[in-house]
């Protein structure tokens, strides 16, 4: 008797690992696993993290870099990509460079800069990189509000954001960054500090914004949402839906993530989302 093969849904990280597993490649692997995809990693560097801080950064050199993708792609290929932290220059162009040589159907970019603790991953030199070389091979960008900001050359604190930050603010950073040449841009407004935490999706083709709101989980346990976010967005595109429709259910993916994740304590300080909350609690 014939069995039909069936084909998983292939997703690829392309990211730092966090030892303490609450984000990068961790959680990008949870993500994709717990949406109904199959993961593969090539990780960009090694740290040393648990809940409240980053105690080293050990990166991989690019051609290593390199080698990861090439293998995977002349043998498995993708539906689609996640691209975190990339901390240098070198890493960046490797990485773009990668990228343009095979047909990869969508790229979803977090420009990751900054740990949940505060410590740097991405080096400052690599800004201007980040926008010029992998930037306009997006799918989509997913920046929040401080990253937005930094790429955009303005001043990133947090603590200059206020909780009547308008939608506007919001629209206009989307409509700033969609000059890098990306196909949409999604900013987060997770920084923000109302009973509400809206993003927008800015869909450049069409020249039209949607307005994201969920309510505000206040919880420890926020640590990879980012990652989390992004790496949703990129499942839920490899299983076929609209990027609107991928993006409004990757924010309802996290939301129920935090919103269950709540009830745990993991570590000392900021905790991870519960990625398999549709699984188990």
């Amino acid at each position: 008797m014939n069995v039909e093969s069936k084909q998983y849904k292939r997703l690829l990280t392309i990211a730092g690992s966090d030892s303490g597993g609450g984000a990068g490649i961790q959680a990008d692997l949870k993500t994709f696993s717990a949406l109904g995809c199959f993961g593969m990693s090539v990780i960009t560097a090694l740290t040393a993290q648990n809940t409240h801080s980053v105690t080293g950064i050990y990166p991989v050199p690019p051609e290593f870099i390199r080698l990861q993708i090439d293998t995977i792609m002349e043998d498995i290929g993708v539906d689609a990509v996640k691209v975190g932290m990339l901390h240098s220059v070198e890493v960046i162009r490797t990485v773009a460079t990668a990228l343009k040589s095979y047909p990869i159907p969508y790229i979803v970019v977090d420009p990751v800069m900054v740990a949940k603790g505060g410590a740097k991953l991405l080096q400052d030199e690599a800004i201007e990189a980040l926008r010029t070389h992998l930037l306009p091979l997006a799918t989509v960008i997913t920046p929040n509000l401080p990253e937005a900001r930094v790429l955009l050359g303005m001043d990133s604190n947090p603590s200059n954001l206020s909780m009547n930050t308008p939608i506007s603010t919001l629209e206009d950073l989307a409509r700033q960054l969609a000059s890098f040449g990306p196909k949409a841009v999604l900013v987060k407004g997770g920084h923000l500090q109302g009973a509400e935490s809206p993003d927008v999706l800015y869909l450049i083709p069409e020249n039209r914004f949607l307005h994201l709101k969920a309510t505000r989980i206040f919880t420890q346990n926020t640590h990879g949402t980012g990652c989390t976010l992004s790496s949703a967005i990129a499942a839920f595109l490899a299983r076929g839906l609209p990027l609107e429709e991928a993006v409004q259910s990757a924010k309802e993916y996290l939301t129920q993530a935090l919103t269950k994740g709540a009830r745990y304590q993991l570590g000392k300080g900021h905790g991870p989302v519960h990625h398999f909350h549709a699984f188990w609690e």
